[in-house]
Parts: structure tokens; C-alpha cells; sequence
């Protein structure tokens, strides 16, 4: 008699949205070895982070409500992947070995070294410890302080609109437009809310240096700023690159359409941090689930020997929350160019809200049924790599 076979082992890195949802549809077959390495013990929504530095909503959740039976949590940084021995080293000095990895690392907040003070004086939104500090500064100052946010996204927007509601003194400083993801009546929208609730857009101008206690723009205007949040751009972590593998200028993994590695079959992407042929979809929460379940879907098709299916993601538009009672639904057409169209105030706010819930609901959803994830196919890709994702070596 033959003992059991010796289970597939599969090291996921990174519990956000792509890589918790990746970890609980490879329990689609019982014979792998399933670990999720994750620096926080707990999840965080992070589409929630403007909420929580406002005080207007929570942002973590116990992995044990998220994750399927058997998935081994362990709570590390991987700082590299040795592809030779085939094992994930963590910061503790513990090594995983592996047969498959899932690499779903997320992004980063980015502040940039080339603007004098930002570094020091500013914090970024895109991460929940930069956000309890956040909350924590804002906790300390008078409701009337002055508040900047840099940038113009989704991001900056959300933290500006949700600090104004709360009542404080809020300054938008976008750097180029308003929103320029959005269709222009979406942009008007969003413009007309910030201005009804006090926000000063200060558009076509970038902050060229933080103070301790203002900020200085382009053309030499200093405006008192008594916390400065950093919501222009993000990035992602090194750890790629760290591994020698390929990578797009921003760090992401460079892959093929299965999302596989381009240096090493063993390794697939998802979420923020792919880059499948050099032409990453937008980082967004939409993508990063879907994108986890490919990357499973890629690793369970390669362990029965089956050809991996390609990418497609249909986008559908884009939300953006204006405080607690309305939002911005703007529409797309599939390949994430907007349309003319939006939904606006509370009905937009009701969509958003059940946007964001269905984000942790898919998770735990995936976690009882594992496969039950589907998402709208197609959405055609550029054919060139978007602008700011090179490959690099």
C-alpha cells in the first residue's frame, strides 16, 4: 500500500484583496499545501483608509472570518524569493519552500524624493500605518487647522471630501486636472461637491516643497498646511526585483498573459503588483480579485497539466466617494476609457457602499465555495505598454 502523495506547496504572498481570494480558491483540490505570508495579522480593506483617518469607518478584519479551512497564516515580510532552492526567505530567517508561488505583494504609497520636506513632513493614505498616523495627527489639531492633500486621483479626492464633511479646513492640491480618470461631466460633479463643502482645488499647480507647517507651490505661493497628506501616485514593493526577476520600471512582475513570470513558470502575479505583458491593468480593488483568481486558476491549470487561459477583465467605470452621503459612479466602456455618463449623489453613494462591501464579501464567499468567483470577460488591452510601465531588467 502506497502512503498518501506528498501535497503541492504553494507560498502566497501578500493578503490583500488578490492574494487572500488566490489562497482560498486553490482549495479547489485538497492536496495542496496552501500558506499565506502577510506582514499584518489582520486584513485591511484598504479601500477604506480615507474613512479611517477620518474617523468615519473601520478598516481591518480578523483573517480568521476571510480565510478557508487549512490555509496556514504566517504573519512575516518575504524579503526574497530564492527561485535556485525553490523558497520564499522571510525577515525572521524562516525559508518556505515552495512548488508555486502566488505573488500578490499590493502597492505602496509613493512620496517622491525630488520635492524638498515630503519626505519628512508629509504622510501617505495608501497604507493602514500611514493612515493611523494620519488619524492620530489629525486627532491632535484644532477642527479649523488647515489640511493639504496632494493629489488629484480617486485617492486624494476621497480623503479631501471625507475630512470636509467632518468640517475641516481642506486644501486639494491636484498638480495637473481634477479627477482626470473621470469624463468631464464626472469632473464637473466632483468639483461642484468639493466646492459646496469648502474644499480650495487648487488645479495645473504641483507642491514643489513641504514645511513642517506649510506647503510651497510651483509658483512660490507657501500655504499654511498643519498635516499634508500624500495621495499622488503609488508603487509597489522591491521584492521582485530583490528576487532577479523582471520587473516594469515601477516594480512590478513582469509576466505573460497567464500572469505567469516571464523568468520562472513557478511564479504567477496578481493584483497591483503584475504587469502582464509590460501592460498592467489599473491598480484597483475591481482588478485585484479577479487577478487573484487567475493567478489560482493559472497554478491549479499547471498541477493537472492543462494549458493556463489568458487574462480578460471587462472594466465597467469607476467610484469615487464624496463624504458619507454621495459619490461619483462614473461609467466605462471596457477597456476603462470613461463615458459621458455618471450617477451622482446618494443613489452613487448607495453603489459605492456596496461596492466596497462586496470587496470583503467575495473573500469570504470564495473561502465556503471555492471557484464561486466570476468576473465580466474581455475588455481589450493596449497593445503597447502603458506609459510609466518599461521593462526593466
Amino acid at each position: 500500500m502506497s502512503g498518501h502523495p506528498t501535497p503541492h506547496k504553494v507560498v502566497v504572498i501578500g493578503g490583500g484583496y488578490a492574494g487572500t481570494l488566490a489562497a482560498n480558491r486553490l482549495r479547489r483540490r485538497d492536496d495542496i499545501d496552501i500558506t499565506l505570508v502577510n506582514p499584518r495579522p489582520e486584513f485591511v480593506d484598504r479601500i477604506r483608509l480615507h474613512q479611517f483617518l477620518a474617523g468615519t469607518g473601520q478598516v481591518t478584519a480578523d483573517y480568521g472570518t476571510l480565510l478557508g479551512e487549512g490555509i496556514h497564516l504566517v504573519v512575516d515580510d518575504a524579503t526574497r524569493i530564492d527561485t535556485a532552492a525553490r523558497a520564499v526567505r522571510l525577515a525572521s530567517g524562516r525559508a518556505l519552500d515552495y512548488d508555486h508561488v502566488i505573488y500578490a505583494v499590493g502597492s505602496t504609497g509613493v512620496i517622491p524624493p525630488s520635492v524638498p520636506g515630503a519626505a519628512e513632513f508629509a504622510v501617505p493614505v495608501a497604507e493602514y500605518e500611514s493612515a493611523r498616523r494620519l488619524r492620530a495627527k489629525l486627532d491632535e489639531l484644532r477642527p479649523d487647522a488647515p489640511v493639504t492633500v496632494v493629489g488629484a486621483g480617486l485617492t486624494g479626492i476621497e480623503t479631501a471630501a471625507e475630512l470636509a464633511e467632518r468640517g475641516r479646513r481642506v486644501t486639494l492640491v491636484c498638480g495637473g486636472a481634477l479627477a482626470p480618470s473621470m469624463s468631464a461631466p464626472g469632473r464637473r460633479y466632483a468639483a461642484r461637491w468639493l466646492s459646496r463643502h469648502g474644499v480650495a482645488v487648487i488645479e495645473a499647480t504641483a507642491v514643489t516643497e513641504v514645511r513642517p507647517d506649510a506647503v510651497v507651490l510651483a509658483d512660490g505661493t507657501v500655504r499654511a498646511s498643519a498635516v499634508t497628506i500624500w495621495a499622488a501616485g503609488f508603487g509597489v514593493p522591491e521584492l521582485a526585483a530583490a528576487s532577479g526577476l523582471r520587473t516594469d520600471e515601477l516594480g512590478r512582475l513582469l509576466t505573460d498573459e497567464t500572469l505567469t513570470s516571464v523568468d520562472d513558470d513557478r511564479i504567477v502575479a496578481a493584483g497591483d503588483a503584475a504587469a502582464p505583458s509590460g501592460r498592467p491593468l489599473r491598480m484597483s480593488c475591481y482588478a485585484a480579485g479577479p487577478l487573484g483568481a487567475q493567478a489560482a486558476d493559472t497554478v491549479l491549470s499547471r498541477l493537472a497539466g492543462a494549458e493556463p487561459a489568458t487574462i480578460g477583465l471587462a472594466f465597467s467605470g469607476a467610484c469615487v466617494s464624496l463624504g458619507r452621503h454621495a459619490a461619483l459612479r462614473q461609467l466605462a466602456r471596457k477597456d476603462d476609457t470613461p463615458v459621458n455618463v455618471y450617477v451622482g449623489g446618494r443613489v452613487g453613494a448607495a453603489y459605492k457602499e456596496l461596492a466596497c462591501r462586496l470587496g470583503v464579501f467575495k473573500i469570504r464567499r470564495e473561502a465556503r465555495r471555492p471557484g464561486s468567483l466570476f468576473w465580466p470577460k474581455g475588455g481589450p488591452r493596449p497593445e503597447q505598454p502603458v506609459p510609466g510601465s518599461a521593462v526593466t531588467g
